[in-house]
């Protein structure tokens, strides 16, 4: 008989092992997924993980890279603060839109002026649609008790609805011949995300997000609150006799989470994408939680798996074209890092012992 046992500490080679082990385990899976399919699994598979950085035309999939994992990086670096504290925000998804409304609303309010405050107004207006969208789980939180996982993700429904609404009436393109969504933002030079350096893929939502990564890493090891944060996911009960301020903590973490979501959908909106349309999201709030965990909740580790998962974003685009693989499949590849990664984990806590059946 095989039976979980309780390890008395966690283990540290398998809290390291883990996210190895689970990617490896992916590629397997996902490989016999792939066979299941009727494509061979070693070539969807190398042409996910090698085509991107290594193919014919790795000049241009690169840069993508950055573009891909940038969003990605700088929701997850927001949510892992929270999750951290036991704090569930898993609805930053929403955020995301959000925060992509506000920021190019508050563009499209000056069109078309040319002038260079546009931009950080923004960015801030970006931040605040974000903040404000997950202040309402952290308010119904704070003041009734209410579970924010459920609040959170049911606002991601609103959101969309939202997203909608604008694309097809405040946010429409006068211009754009009764087809919804906004204009496009990438012609207008005062409100355009653009590349730092051409062909780089570098934009300031990439900049943002490094930002983010060692704003997150001092926060954590350099500072009170991130002492708390960890304190506080650890040990509830020290934390409350420590003096922890639980609302406090509340607040802040979904808030913080929730302006960095904002953000990378202001920059997405404002650069890559350019427009305010009903297909605007494409799940970055959701991603982002599988790379908070594939990073084990570390800032540095978040930045290495947004990094993986955009090579399986871009990876999987590829393997569309050129070998016909659904985009369902590459969606469920994804999936199977988290399922993997999660099943895994159990062994950081927990050792596998055969024991023998006792007979009464």
């Amino acid at each position: 008989m095989i039976v979980l046992e309780k390890r008395p500490q966690p283990s540290r080679v398998w809290s390291y092992a883990t996210p190895l082990v689970a990617v490896l385990a992916t590629m397997f899976f996902g490989g016999v997924l792939f066979a299941i399919l009727g494509k061979n699994p070693v070539e969807a598979i190398g042409t996910i993980f090698w085509e991107p950085l290594f193919g014919e035309f790795a000049f241009y999939y690169r840069p993508q890279l950055l573009v891909k994992g940038a969003p990605l990086v700088l929701i997850a670096i927001g949510l892992s603060l929270g999750f951290r504290a036991g704090i569930w925000n898993i609805g930053a998804e929403g955020q995301y839109i959000m925060g992509a409304i506000f920021g190019a609303g508050a563009g499209l309010a000056f069109y078309p002026l040319d002038a260079f405050y546009i931009f950080p107004i923004m960015v801030i207006a970006g931040a605040f649609g974000g903040w404000l969208w997950a202040m309402i789980p952290a308010f119904l939180k704070v003041r009734f008790g209410t579970n924010e996982i459920l609040v959170s993700l049911m606002l991601v429904y609103v959101a969309e609805q939202m997203l909608a609404s604008v694309s097809l009436g405040l946010l429409k393109n006068p211009e754009g011949f009764g087809f919804p969504g906004s204009r496009n933002l990438q012609s207008y030079d005062s409100a355009h995300n653009a590349e730092l350096i051409a062909g780089s893929g570098m934009h300031w939502g990439v900049v943002t997000a490094l930002i983010a990564v060692i704003f997150a890493y001092v926060l954590l090891n350099r500072h009170m609150l991130g002492f708390h944060i960890r304190l506080t996911g650890e040990a509830p009960r020290a934390a409350k006799f420590a003096g922890v301020n639980p609302a406090r903590l509340i607040l802040f973490c979904l808030g913080l989470s929730g302006a960095l979501a904002g953000l990378a959908g202001m920059f997405e909106v404002s650069g890559p994408s350019g427009v305010v349309s009903i297909d605007f999201n494409v799940g970055y709030g959701f991603t982002a939680i599988i790379v908070a965990f594939l990073g084990r909740l570390h800032p540095v580790g978040i930045l290495l798996a947004g990094g993986l998962m955009a090579l399986t974003y871009i990876g999987g685009e590829i393997a569309q074209s050129q070998l016909g693989l659904p985009a369902a499949a590459i969606q469920v590849f994804q999936g199977m890092l988290l399922f993997f990664l999660l099943a895994f984990d159990l062994l950081t806590n927990y050792r596998i012992r055969a024991a023998r059946n006792e007979v009464a």
